[in-house]
C-alpha cells in the first residue's frame, strides 16, 4: 500500500503535504529535535523520499518556491523575462564588425571598435543610430565573447560541414569504423600520413607515409617529398611489396592525397579492398596513429625536413626502423574491453613481436615464415640498434647543416631575393636585395 502511495503522489503534492505538516506544526524549525523527527519518519513514510533531501528542500525553501510557481501557471501568469540591455539589433551590429576586422577575440574587438567605429560610421559602412553607437562603444569584451558564441559556433559548423571535393568518391569508398575492422588475419592494412615540416608549414617538405597490419602490428614507412596524389601511390605499391604477407584492405583518414581516382584506381587494379574513417575521428584510424608516436616520432622527432639528403637519409632509417621494430619490439594486443560502472576494464594478451606474430598466422605460406626465421637469425640486436643510432644521428646532422639559400619572392611590382637561415625548424631573413 506504501508503494502504490509513493508512486501516485506527484510533486505538487509531496510539496503541499510537506507545507500541510509544517503549518500544522507551527512551523518546522521552531520544533524541538523530536518533533522534527517525527514530522520528518511520517512525511518520508507517505512518499518514500529520503531525509537528508527533505532536510535540505525545508532548509532552501525550494518546495514552496515550486508551489508558487506551479500556482502561477495554473493562473496563466507568464514568467518574467529580464528584457536584455544588448539586444539582436546589437549582436547584428557585432557580427557585422567582427567580419570586417577578420574575426578578432573579444579583447582586441573592443579597442578596434573604440577606435574605428567612428570611421565606418562616417565612411558609411555602419548606418546606425547615436544609441546603438554608444552601446557598441560600452560593450566589454567578455560581453563580446558571450553574444558572438552561438555565432562563432555556427561559422565552425560550416567549416566543418564543407561541400566535399569528391562526393560521388565518397560514397564509392565506405566507412569503417574501429570495431568493424578485421583485426584476427593478416593484410588489413591501416594507412596514415605524418607530417615532417616542423613550426612551418609553408612550401614543400617531408611526409612519412606510415602503414600498419591490424592483426600482427609489423609497420612499414616511407619518406616522400609532398602529398602528391601519383607520389603516395607509387610510395604504396613499394610498401605492399615489403609486407612478409600479401595486403587484403587498406584504410585511411579523409585526406585528400587517400581519397582520390588514383588511388581509387590502384585499390581495383591490386583488388584491395578501400575504406576510409568518419570525419574527425581519429580512433577509426586508432592503431596506425599509435605507430605515428611510438615509431615515427620517437625516431625522427617534429624537426623540418625538405631536402633531397634528408629524405634519402630518412628512407634507410626507416628499413632499419622496420628491422628493429618487427623483430625486437613486443607489442600487446587488447582483447577484451568491459566497462565496470564508470571504469573501462582492459584485458591484454602475451606481448609478442609481430615477427612471432606472423608466424602465427595461418594465412601466411610457410617458405615466408622460412624467410623471415632466416632474417631473424641473422640480425644482432645490439648491432641493428648502434646502426639506428648512427643513421639517426647522420639525419641530425643533415637537419643542422643546411646552409644558406636564396628564396625567390614574388611580389606584385618585381622579385626581390631573400637570404635566409635555417635555425630550429624556423626560417630567419638575413637580407634583402
Amino acid at each position: 500500500m506504501k508503494k502504490n502511495n509513493v508512486t501516485t503522489l506527484t510533486m505538487t503534492s509531496r510539496n503541499q503535504l510537506l507545507h500541510t505538516l509544517i503549518s500544522q506544526n507551527g512551523g518546522y524549525h521552531l520544533l524541538g529535535k523530536k518533533e522534527k523527527s517525527r514530522l520528518l519518519d511520517k512525511y518520508c513514510a507517505i512518499t518514500g523520499q529520503s531525509r537528508n533531501y527533505v532536510i535540505r528542500k525545508i532548509r532552501t525553501g525550494s518546495y514552496v518556491k515550486t508551489m508558487r510557481r506551479e500556482k502561477g501557471e495554473e493562473a496563466g501568469e507568464k514568467k518574467r523575462v529580464r528584457k536584455s540591455f544588448y539586444d539582436g539589433n546589437v549582436v547584428n551590429c557585432l557580427i557585422k564588425l567582427w567580419e570586417i576586422f577578420d574575426h578578432p577575440s573579444g579583447q582586441r574587438f573592443v579597442s578596434q571598435i573604440e577606435s574605428e567605429l567612428p570611421r565606418l560610421i562616417r565612411f558609411g559602412e555602419m548606418m546606425i543610430s547615436s544609441k546603438m553607437e554608444k552601446k557598441l562603444l560600452q560593450i566589454s569584451s567578455a560581453q563580446i565573447d558571450r553574444k558572438l558564441s552561438d555565432h562563432k559556433e555556427k561559422e565552425r559548423l560550416k567549416q566543418k560541414r564543407g561541400r566535399k571535393i569528391h562526393p560521388l568518391l565518397y560514397q564509392k569508398i565506405p566507412v569503417k569504423i574501429a570495431s568493424e575492422q578485421d583485426r584476427n588475419e593478416a593484410g588489413n592494412i591501416q594507412i596514415d600520413l605524418v607530417e615532417h615540416c616542423g613550426e612551418n608549414a609553408s612550401g614543400e617538405y617531408i611526409y612519412t607515409l606510415s602503414t600498419t597490419d591490424l592483426a600482427t602490428s609489423w609497420w612499414e614507412g616511407e619518406g616522400i617529398l609532398t602529398k602528391g596524389m601519383r607520389k603516395v601511390v607509387r610510395a604504396l605499391d613499394r610498401l605492399k611489396d615489403q609486407y612478409p604477407f600479401p595486403w587484403l584492405s587498406f584504410h585511411t583518414d579523409n585526406d585528400s592525397a587517400f581519397l582520390n581516382g588514383h588511388l581509387y584506381q590502384y585499390a581495383l587494379q591490386e583488388e584491395l579492398i578501400f575504406t576510409r574513417s568518419r570525419p574527425y575521428e581519429k580512433n577509426d584510424n586508432y592503431l596506425v596513429e599509435q605507430k605515428n608516436g611510438r615509431v615515427v616520432r620517437r625516431t625522427v622527432g617534429y624537426g623540418r625536413y625538405d631536402t633531397k639528403r634528408e629524405r634519402e637519409t630518412l628512407n634507410q632509417l626507416y628499413r632499419l626502423v622496420g628491422l628493429y621494430h618487427n623483430f625486437f619490439q613486443p607489442v600487446m594486443k587488447l582483447k577484451e574491453k568491459k566497462r565496470i560502472g564508470a571504469k573501462v576494464k582492459r584485458t591484454f594478451d602475451q606481448p609478442k613481436t609481430p615477427y612471432l606474430r606472423v608466424l602465427e598466422d595461418q594465412s601466411v605460406s610457410r617458405e615466408k615464415k622460412q624467410e623471415l626465421t632466416t632474417i631473424y637469425n641473422a640480425l644482432n640486436p645490439a648491432a641493428l640498434k648502434r646502426d639506428l643510432d648512427r643513421k639517426r644521428d647522420e639525419l641530425y646532422q643533415a637537419y643542422k647543416g643546411k646552409k644558406k639559400q636564396p628564396l625567390k619572392i614574388k611580389s606584385l611590382k618585381k622579385t626581390e631575393t631573400v637570404s635566409v637561415t635555417f635555425l630550429n625548424d624556423s626560417t630567419k631573413v638575413v637580407s634583402l636585395t
